[in-house]
């Protein structure tokens, strides 16, 4: 009858490790699984942050006479022109619509920005 403990050590010379060591098979599944899990939480922000940036090209578009693409293009010179990140200038639109509240650093880029981008009045035909 085999005292306890033969069986861990008749095991590790089976397997070649160590009782308590993980295998590394293992261990990259686990490590690919922590990487998954780090990779789905980016594309959920980017996700969420790429909702809240078309909202806010939306509130231009409604606001304004700009293109889809001229509104990606205030917004991104927002952002740059007032050193504050897209999402959260997007964010900052999104509630001026519903308020009328922007700060005024926004408020006057937006209104340089649209001023640049803005389509010219088309003629009567």
């Amino acid at each position: 009858m085999p005292v306890a403990g033969h069986a861990e050590a008749a095991a590790s010379v089976h397997n070649g490790f160590k009782p308590g060591t993980r295998h590394p098979a293992k261990e990259a599944q686990a490590q690919r699984a922590a990487q998954l899990r780090e990779e789905n939480e980016q594309v959920q922000q980017a996700m969420e942050s790429h909702a809240v940036i078309d909202q806010a090209i939306g509130v231009l578009l409604a606001a304004s006479d700009v293109t889809p693409g001229q509104g990606w293009d205030v917004l991104h010179e927002i952002s740059h022109q007032t050193n504050r990140k897209l999402r959260h200038v997007a964010e900052l639109l999104i509630e001026w619509a519903h308020t009328g509240n922007l700060p005024a650093d926004i408020r006057t880029e937006l209104d340089r920005q649209l001023a640049r981008h803005a389509h010219p009045p088309q003629p009567d035909r």
